[in-house]
């Protein structure tokens, strides 16, 4: 029996596309379609229903799976391990992450991983779209979001924290902001996605609901790097990611932090930063390292969070 097909067998009950498959193991999609005809006419059985819509397991397709995964799981590693016993990890693993975040973190961790590995090769794509990594090939993804069941294992990295902040001279101009309700006699930087400018949410503590508060000022923009240029001009006041900011901006006062015995979001949903892989991408020796590299390079709670 051949193990590449046991192999395409399992990615592709996990995908339920051949394309899918064939882009994991970088093959054109009519060999993983020639080993799983191969590999039913072999067993005598049909192991999947076929359609334009989907693939998906027969009843004995899914008894086979239950089966083979844990074998196949088995041979993988022991192989991996023989291998690469004294040896650094090598080979291509794909990394998804946010567009800011990825540019502003993300891109400087991967130095340091390939500096570490020299023999890897990492692909870093860069999207604000929720992608699901089975249908796109990729070995890690980094997410923003609420926790939901989405079938991927891994690790929460920490809270989206949240820093609402100003620079000295525009408070020295306008005052400082005592409670959320100041905010509507001052100028808000907003940013301003592809629907409408984000609200801005607080409450006292994680026992109450978060209260949106209607700001508004004179500039809104797309791109926060604009808008905290802005902030440090003296133009108002803005509210971002921790991980938006530079350390210095806070440690030269070129901005202040405010409103800080407040939580402080924009949502009303508790948001985390996850790292997370397809869960037959984590029987890769590799993408468990770079998994582990990525987690403690973060620390948790994140280093940006020393702002």
């Amino acid at each position: 029996m051949n193990v590449q097909a046991l192999r395409y067998f399992l990615t592709l009950s996990t995908t339920g596309s051949f394309l899918a498959t064939a882009r994991h193991f970088e093959v054109p999609a009519s060999s993983v379609s020639r080993f799983i005809a191969s590999l039913e006419r072999e067993l005598g059985q049909q192991l999947f229903y076929r359609s334009t819509r989907a693939v998906t397991l027969t009843e004995q397709g899914q008894r086979y799976y239950s089966q083979v995964r844990e074998a196949v799981e088995l041979l993988d590693n022991a192989a991996d391990q023989l291998a690469h016993r004294d040896a650094g990890i090598r080979g291509l693993v794909k990394i998804n992450a946010p567009m800011g975040l990825g540019r502003l973190h993300i891109a400087h961790l991967v130095n340091e991983l390939q500096a570490k590995y020299p023999d890897l090769s990492v692909e870093l794509t860069l999207t604000d779209s929720v992608i699901d990594p089975v249908q796109e090939g990729v070995d890690i993804t980094i997410r923003v979001g609420q926790l939901i069941d989405s079938g991927l294992i891994g690790k929460v990295v920490g809270a989206h924290r949240y820093l609402l902040a100003a620079s000295p001279e525009y408070l020295a101009l306008h005052g400082t902001p005592q409670t959320p309700d100041d905010l509507l006699q001052h100028s808000c930087l907003l940013f301003k996605g592809t629907q409408a400018p984000q609200r801005w949410y607080f409450r006292r503590s994680s026992k109450e609901t978060f209260k949106p508060q209607d700001v508004s000022g004179p500039l809104r923009s797309n791109n926060a790097e604009v808008l905290v240029a802005a902030a440090l001009a003296g133009r108002g006041i803005v509210l971002f990611p921790s991980w938006v900011f530079a350390p210095a901006s806070f440690k030269d006062r070129k901005l202040v932090s405010l409103l800080t015995d407040w939580d402080i979001s924009v949502s009303v949903e508790e948001l985390y930063i996850q790292i997370l892989s397809a869960e037959n991408r984590l029987r890769s020796r590799k993408v468990r390292e770079v998994s582990a590299f990525l987690v403690d390079a973060i620390g948790s709670p994140p280093y940006w969070d020393n702002v």
